[in-house]
């Protein structure tokens, strides 16, 4: 598959993200799902074992109600 046909990429910024449940991520890239090409944020806990998640990009840049209040799901802090 070339380059022309691939769907078009959700980037997702690079930098430290907090989660909505005060949790602290860095975002490492967007890469593809390699069967659907879907795009997915690539992403490392900053606490804990510190492990690498990924995370549909649609999903990772929603916004989610809490108590009745749309918030992001991250929410970039900085490089």
């Amino acid at each position: 598959m070339s380059d022309e046909t691939l769907p078009p990429l959700i980037e997702t910024r690079k930098g430290k993200y907090r989660h909505y449940k005060n949790l602290p991520y860095e975002v490492i890239g967007t890469v593809r799902h390699s069967e659907t090409l879907e795009p997915m944020t690539l992403y490392r806990a900053l606490y804990g074992d510190q492990g690498l998640w990924v995370r549909p990009a649609a999903m990772f840049n929603e916004s989610i109600a809490i108590d009745g209040a749309l918030v992001p799901r991250f929410t970039w802090i900085s490089d």
